[in-house]
């Protein structure tokens, strides 16, 4: 057995699997967001580790034989984030997520300090990832700064919580734009100018490298074997590959979780110099990961849920399955409720609703908020080929590959049939899983069977989405915060 745990945006997850890849016993719990001011968006790490540890007393309580035969543990956790801790380990502030928007100027100031920026980390700087937040942390709080011992990521926090040992994979590090990505070591130059010292930041592992043991007295809460090894892991993106199976160069997947990412494995660094468009290391060795992002994807379904008072969010989907709204009848949306990566690369622009009439009602604006989600990830498609992303094959993963209505849009949209994931909800911690198998030298995927019937592009579909592109694209143009 081994034990997936990841630390997410909306809840952190855990998966036990067996030799087979089959999961045995799983568990959540949930994290809130919170929005102090506009761009901002922060969580306490003190919630992360409180609901690893409400998660795992609860497959302790549920499944303790698959606890106690677990020989290893896999951590992946939501990428770009800042925690700074003090020199109690205790966290100095919230930390800052990766649909923070405040750092757009301290972009600008990393690209004229090194204008091989891109060459040297895999992508632009934006305002999400952790360089440009370090920077604005140096500038806006320098106390806190002065005051940090460590600068973890989310999951390397939780690590710390359950080893003691401070440490990250070089997968995760690389989406922090700390790191000269193709040698996979941190870069001084770019530590100096976001004021941060080498030695704060946690020692470089694999993903499939043994990183410390589990604390004695976690292993005896939760029935797992003494000094149970914990694997380096990596960001729920890298994870997610893993999980579904992209660890061949070619292998991609598209996840429809609280953002929409599209992930592509290569076997050569391929700097994205625009788009909104980044490159990073892949948690398997030789591989590295393209990626395009949707800030907004599931975040925008609940956003929508909620200002029609609907907590249900299955039920309401449902409803509009069974309506068969046409996309011809429905507005369009623009999904940038956080600003927008790729292709914009603008942290400033607002997410719109046009077209509506007085025949519009909730239902359709539902269905819009899919469509909008597939049309963004249908640019990033488009942006990731321009770049000279091979893609073979692609895999739909995520909470909302579980819609039927939206897999037929995603598949439509991007014209490319569409693979889906044996288990949509789980792909993170079943990755982390397999990279704790492999770090204790079993192999890194076991099952043969994990994607499931192909979902096939529907051309009538197709073409609606496509007319309805050209009302898209002329609409985000007129969404920008002032």
């Amino acid at each position: 057995m081994y034990l997936g745990i990841d630390i997410g945006t909306s809840s952190v997850k855990a998966v036990v699997m067996d030799d087979d890849d089959r999961p045995a016993a799983t568990a959540s719990a949930p994290l809130a967001l919170s929005h102090p001011q506009p761009l901002w968006s922060e969580q306490a790490p003190q919630d992360w580790w409180q609901a690893v540890v409400d998660s795992l007393d609860a497959l302790a309580a549920e499944a303790p034989a698959a606890m106690a035969a677990v020989r290893g543990i896999g951590l992946s956790g939501q990428m770009l984030g800042v925690t700074l801790l003090d020199d109690a380990d205790t966290p100095i502030r919230p930390a800052l997520l990766w649909n923070d928007g405040r750092a757009s100027a301290e972009c600008a100031d990393l690209h004229r300090c090194f204008l091989d920026f891109a060459d040297i980390v895999g992508c632009r700087a934006m305002p999400g990832f952790s360089a440009p937040k370090l920077l604005w942390l140096s500038r806006h709080e320098p106390g806190a700064m002065a005051r940090a011992r460590r600068i973890l990521l989310a999951k390397d926090y939780v690590r710390l919580r359950l080893t003691g040992e401070a440490a990250t994979d070089r997968a995760d590090a690389s989406a922090t734009l700390l790191m000269d990505t193709a040698h996979g070591d941190w870069h001084d130059g770019i530590l100096s100018v976001c004021g941060v010292d080498r030695a704060r930041l946690p020692r470089l592992v694999e993903s499939a490298e043994i990183s410390g043991a589990l604390r004695r007295e976690l292993a005896s809460r939760w029935h797992l074997p003494a000094g149970t090894p914990v694997a380096g892991g990596g960001g729920d993106n890298m994870c997610a590959g893993v999980g579904v199976g992209a660890v061949q160069a070619g292998a991609a997947y598209i996840s429809l979780g609280t953002s929409g990412v599209y992930f592509v494995a290569n076997d050569r660094f391929v700097p994205a110099r625009g788009g909104g468009m980044h490159t990073h290391r892949h948690a398997v060795p030789g591989l590295f990961a393209q990626h395009a992002v949707a800030l907004s994807a599931g975040a925008a379904l609940a956003w929508v849920a909620g200002l029609l008072g609907r907590q249900d969010i299955g039920e309401l989907m449902a409803e509009v399955e069974s309506q068969g709204l046409s996309p011809d009848a429905t507005p369009v949306f623009t999904p940038y409720l956080a600003g927008e990566r790729t292709p914009h690369d603008n942290p400033l622009l607002t997410a719109t609703f046009s077209g509506l009439t007085n025949m519009t009602g909730p239902l359709h604006l539902v269905q819009a908020v899919l469509e909008g989600v597939a049309l963004a990830l249908a640019d990033g498609h488009v942006a990731l080929a321009a770049d000279g992303a091979r893609i073979e094959r692609i895999t739909l993963t995520g909470g909302g590959a579980r819609s039927a209505l939206w897999t037929r849009l995603v598949a439509a949209a991007i014209g490319r049939p569409l693979g889906l994931a044996a288990d949509q909800r789980s792909g993170p911690a079943i990755g982390a899983a397999r990279l704790a198998r492999a770090a204790v030298g079993g192999p890194l995927i076991a099952d043969a069977g994990s994607v499931s019937p192909i979902v096939d592009v529907d051309p009538r579909l197709s073409e609606q989405l496509s007319r309805k592109k050209i009302l898209f694209h002329d609409h985000h143009l007129h969404g920008h915060l002032p």
